[in-house]
């Protein structure tokens, strides 16, 4: 495997390599990917998957950037890949739907892993995994984010991989194939749980219109006090861990946007009735020890990584300001791969528990490694 990563911003133009990558992937904040000219790639790499998203910070090595556009070019030198895509609008904003169509396309034998990056704001995080499971039946594992706009959540941009331009309701995924591609992952939080236990009494998909039989935006508020002005941003300060009964642990649900006349929160990702959620808030130091938990559960499964990326969620960078990069540093160091690269996002995608089946994790850092044999 060989992999490079360029810096740059939206004015200059796109740097060649000196060789010829078959993935180029693609990060930048949402002014930024409006901005830069991407068609040159088609001519320097016609065959070469070229995608990415739209972020609210982009990684690269241990350095957030803001403005800047980050370009990884990878070459598997012996790993087939393969792509697909679905746009949100075509199937009339069915996620599970994209979910499907996606497996569908990248199932075979050989298949190993998929990546997904995934529209941020109109996306089901839980609905899309679940349409995956239901065609890989464990086939293959699958990680990667929802993509992000700072902690604006008005529009979030999908690469797509044949027109290279950046598009709306857009989901990419690529598979990994054969017995060379050697993968690793990990997700976890730091965040810690306050209050009472709580039971979600009327909720449909990913929108909570009650909490203990009261108005789940008025509860929720109460326990904001004067940061409740601040809606919804600053619910990325205040997430809810949701219990899953079925795999024995829990996830983590972060608020994308709140409906004042209903009293309800739609969250990035399913939260049925009748689960168990309690309200969560940050300590900068576990936050850190929660990523270097995710760093140590990818090299469980991966050794000696060449490359990783790391998607974390917009509201850990919020609350860690400064640290933030303190954590990357950290994450960097235990992986000691070659490349890092990554972005935070508006809801993270990986596997979890015993059976290892992908769940849509918010305010976590999830990391997923790669390298060859």
């Amino acid at each position: 495997m060989k992999a490079l990563q360029k810096i740059l911003t939206p004015d200059q133009p796109i740097p060649a390599v000196e060789f010829n990558p078959d993935l180029i992937l693609i990060f930048g904040s949402r002014n930024s990917l409006e901005k830069i000219d991407l068609q040159p790639l088609k001519t320097l790499y016609p065959q070469a998957i070229v995608t990415g998203c739209s972020t609210s910070g982009t990684i690269a090595q241990s350095q957030i950037f803001e403005d800047e556009v980050v370009i990884n070019y990878i070459d598997f030198e012996k790993t087939p890949l393969k792509y697909t895509y679905c746009s949100l609008k075509q199937v009339h904003f069915d996620s599970k739907e994209v979910g499907r169509h996606i497996a569908t396309e990248l199932l075979n034998d050989e298949i190993k892993h998929i990546f997904l990056l995934s529209d941020g704001l109109h996306v089901n995080g839980t609905s899309l995994i679940k349409g995956m499971a239901e065609k890989c039946n464990g086939r293959a594992t699958s990680s990667g984010g929802l993509a992000g706009d700072a902690d604006r959540f008005q529009k979030t941009l999908v690469i797509h991989p044949q027109t290279l331009e950046p598009t709306e309701h857009m989901v990419v995924a690529i598979g990994f194939y054969g017995e060379h591609i050697q993968i690793g992952y990990g997700s976890r939080g730091g965040w810690e749980s306050f209050g009472i236990d709580r039971k979600v009494t009327k909720s449909k998909n990913n929108v909570v219109y009650e909490i203990d039989g009261q108005p789940a935006l008025q509860l929720y508020k109460s326990y904001l006090g004067e940061k409740a002005k601040e809606l919804p941003a600053s619910a990325l300060l205040f997430p809810l861990n949701m219990e899953i009964s079925e795999h024995h642990t829990s996830v983590v649900r972060t608020i994308l946007s709140v409906n004042e006349e209903e009293q309800s929160m739609t969250f990035a990702g399913d939260i049925p009735e009748g689960s168990t959620v309690r309200l969560m808030r940050s300590n900068s130091e576990k936050l850190i020890r929660g990523a270097l938990q995710a760093a140590d559960d990818a090299l469980s499964l991966l050794q000696n990584p060449e490359s990783a990326i790391l998607v974390s969620c917009v509201g850990r960078k919020l609350v860690l300001r400064q640290l933030a990069e303190e954590e990357l540093e950290a994450v960097q160091q235990e992986l000691n791969a070659d490349v890092v690269t990554g972005f935070y996002s508006y809801g993270e995608l990986a596997p979890t528990g015993e059976m290892r089946t992908c769940e849509l994790h918010n305010q976590t850092m999830t990391i997923t490694t790669f390298s060859e044999v």
